[in-house]
């Protein structure tokens, strides 16, 4: 008769999640992993397969989680624009310890960029879910008069997330809340320019 698992998975997963979102993949090594879930190694190949298994299962849960806190910031005011700002202030704006950590994906493209095809397609898909909430709110914008109605949309959803992840990766390096916010504000005004908002 088995034995009945005695850990809690999805707090070992979100345990996982953290180390591999400090270090990234190779640089967790399967100790530091067992040390943070608590469990043995026995019971992570049981339960999560291997640790590759493992990285791509705490890569969905994170973004699971950061689309889905994304996609409630775009809707969080009745704006479109406020929104938009709402979604960069929180990267601007985060705890330093937690924007000491960067963004999983972000950390993800730069160590495997498009070598790992799985990877590769789970980034492609997050990003498309976050292009297509992104779209849809810059022609709302558009349709109120937020932004100029010659706005090149698409061109706009790239300048955002690049904006994101530019936040990312400057919070990961240490830059102060003051300055990312200097980015945000930058970033707004160049969206709005046109309408005089700006």
């Amino acid at each position: 008769m088995a034995r009945p698992k005695e850990f809690d998975r999805d707090e070992a997963l979100k345990r996982a999640t953290a180390v591999f979102w400090a270090k990234g993949f190779e640089a967790a090594s399967t100790d530091n992993l067992l040390a943070a879930m608590k469990i043995g190694r026995q019971s992570l190949y049981d339960t999560f397969g291997d640790k590759r298994r493992l990285y791509l299962e705490a890569l969905a849960r994170y973004q699971a989680i950061n689309l889905a806190n994304q996609l409630a910031l775009l809707e969080a005011e009745a704006s479109p624009l406020a929104g938009i700002r709402r979604m960069l202030l929180a990267a601007a704006e985060a705890d330093p310890a937690l924007r000491a950590l960067g963004c999983m994906n972000v950390g993800a493209t730069v160590e495997f960029g498009r070598n790992d095809e799985e990877i590769a397609a789970m980034l492609a898909e997050n990003e498309a879910e976050l292009d297509a909430a992104l779209e849809r709110i810059l022609r709302r914008a558009k349709a109120e008069g937020e932004i100029a109605t010659a706005t090149d949309v698409k061109g706009a959803v790239r300048f955002i997330q690049a904006t994101w992840r530019g936040l990312k990766v400057s919070g990961k390096a240490g830059a102060d809340t003051q300055s990312l916010r200097q980015i945000v504000d930058f970033a707004l005004a160049a969206l709005s320019r046109d309408t005089g908002r700006g």
